[in-house]
Formats: structure tokens, C-alpha cells, sequence
């Protein structure tokens, strides 16, 4: 069974997410991702590279797992510049749908004052449920 977004009666729409999803299968929790390289190389110094980059490993590790970006049914986003994000929300959305499509999990998205690797701008983690 695909995933099937949930959305309440009467709520307004969301907009690039869903408020739930329920999905059968096995459970695949992929750690945060950021925006670099397979060989931990930043390629992308900007926010939209490297938000691309993250999405693209996580799409990476789901796969290798066996699934696509449709089984994904979770992402928490964790920026640290809320201004450059909210700047940039037209290309965050095309960014976005070149690498998972028009499938929009739940999400999250949490400001944080840094992340680990001094270059990351944004680690992206997922849930996805995989057929069983």
C-alpha cells in the first residue's frame, strides 16, 4: 500500500507537505543528511545546492534500501539561516521537486543556531516506510 497523505476537513491546504501519512510496510529511519558529497565533499556553498545535495543522499539511502521518494513519509529539516530559507522559497520548491517529484511527506523544519560540519547549512533526516 502507497502512503496516503492526511489531511483534515476544513483544514487549508498545506502547501509542499502533508499534515500525516499512513503507510504499511517495513520502517527505514535515515539519519540526518547534508549537503555534501558521497565522499564528504562540499560541492554547493549556497542554501538551494546544498538542500539539493541533502535530499539527493537521503533519495540515495532509500533506494538502496529498496524504496523511492514515495515511500518517504517523513521529513524533519534543520536550517540555520531562516532568512536565506524564506528567501529563497521559489527555488527551494523547484530545487525540492527535481529531486523527490511531487511527493510531499509530513515535514518539520527547525531552526537551529548550527550544525555539526561548519559548512552545512541544512541536514535533512527522514522516515520512509518500504513495501514489506
Amino acid at each position: 500500500m502507497p502512503a496516503i497523505s492526511v489531511h483534515p476537513e476544513g483544514w487549508k491546504p498545506a502547501k509542499g507537505y502533508a499534515n500525516g501519512m499512513i503507510a504499511e510496510g517495513k520502517l527505514l529511519f535515515v539519519g540526518g543528511q547534508i549537503g555534501w558529497t558521497a565522499d564528504q565533499v562540499f560541492e554547493a556553498r549556497d542554501f538551494i545546492g546544498q538542500m539539493s545535495q541533502a535530499l539527493r543522499n537521503i533519495l540515495d539511502v532509500v533506494e538502496t534500501a529498496g524504496g523511492s521518494a514515495q515511500d518517504i513519509t517523513r521529513l524533519t529539516w534543520f536550517v540555520t539561516d531562516k532568512a536565506e530559507y524564506l528567501a529563497h522559497q521559489a527555488e527551494v520548491g523547484t530545487a525540492y521537486r527535481a529531486v523527490m517529484g511531487y511527493h510531499f511527506p509530513a515535514m518539520t523544519m527547525v531552526v537551529v543556531s548550527a550544525l555539526v560540519e561548519d559548512e552545512a547549512k541544512v541536514e535533512i533526516e527522514a522516515t520512509a516506510v518500504l513495501p514489506s
